[in-house]
């Protein structure tokens, strides 16, 4: 029997069409739970996403019912539940945020926090759940990462502390930068799964420093010990930096924010 410590439930809720299905596919895909990724609108006559196991969601393409399956990730057990994004079908959502430790809130990049994107967020506050977020298509023309950063922060009152800093935006999208390793990250091979992470390139150097200076600032908030290194001009190491996130993550004093395309 799994020792509870190391089960998680984790929702993926977004206003509809900002890729939640989308980005449930990906996880199952490199999690290695399916072997081969299908669209949400799928034109091949084997059916949409594998989330959408209703034929009417399927038909559609969008999402109806929550769906759970269950993934493992570094010794982990992770259940995945994907929920509707339209506002029709705002009840299922409800359900499902009383069951998680712990949520992905997807914006999408060009869309920013939409209409269900304030359902969404008062639904966690209500359940107190701790969430992250993910800016999503971020290849899109029209991407604009640092305008939905602000709309976090403005329209829904979110301390959200970027993790990442985006390399490119749009048709010219690359990768991201980790703020946490400082180390670029980028996705190859011909469905993405070949993770490469390499030296910041020169021309996002001074951008990635002000970006993790900017977060250390942000998180010190959280951390006396930290606080101190910063005062003292002192390196942060990597352990105190993912620790700090996890707890004022876990005490929904921040919402990490992520971006990327999936």
């Amino acid at each position: 029997m799994e020792k509870i410590g190391k089960i998680r439930n984790i929702g993926i809720s977004a206003h509809i069409d900002s890729g939640k299905t989308t980005l449930s596919e990906r996880i199952l895909y490199y999690c290695g739970r399916i072997h081969r990724m299908q669209e949400v609108h799928d034109g091949d006559g084997e059916g949409g996403a594998t989330m959408d196991f209703m034929d009417l969601e399927r038909e559609r393409g969008i999402t109806i019912k929550s769906a759970a399956t269950q993934v493992a990730w570094r010794g982990n057990s992770i259940n995945l539940i994907d929920t509707p994004g339209h506002v029709d079908f705002t009840v299922e959502v409800e359900r499902s945020l009383r069951v998680l430790d712990g949520a992905i809130m997807i914006l999408c990049a060009v869309g920013g926090v939409q209409s269900q994107s304030f359902t969404v967020d008062q639904q966690m506050k209500r359940y107190r759940v701790p969430r992250i977020a993910f800016i999503n298509k971020m290849d899109r023309v029209g991407a604009d990462p640092d305008r939905v950063r602000r709309d976090i922060r403005e329209k829904l009152g979110l301390n959200a502390v970027p993790i990442q800093l985006n390399m490119g935006i749009a048709e010219g999208f690359q990768g991201v930068i980790d703020l946490i390793t400082m180390e670029a990250v980028t996705f190859e091979g011909e469905d993405g799964d070949d993770v490469v992470r390499k030296a910041i390139p020169a021309e996002y150097a001074a951008a990635a420093q002000k970006a993790r200076h900017e977060m250390l600032d942000a998180l010190s908030m959280f951390s006396d010990e930290m606080t101190d290194l910063l005062l003292e001009e002192r390196p942060v190491g990597e352990e105190m930096v993912r620790r700090t996130i996890r707890e004022a993550t876990i005490n929904r004093e921040i919402v990490p924010l992520m971006m990327g395309s999936a």
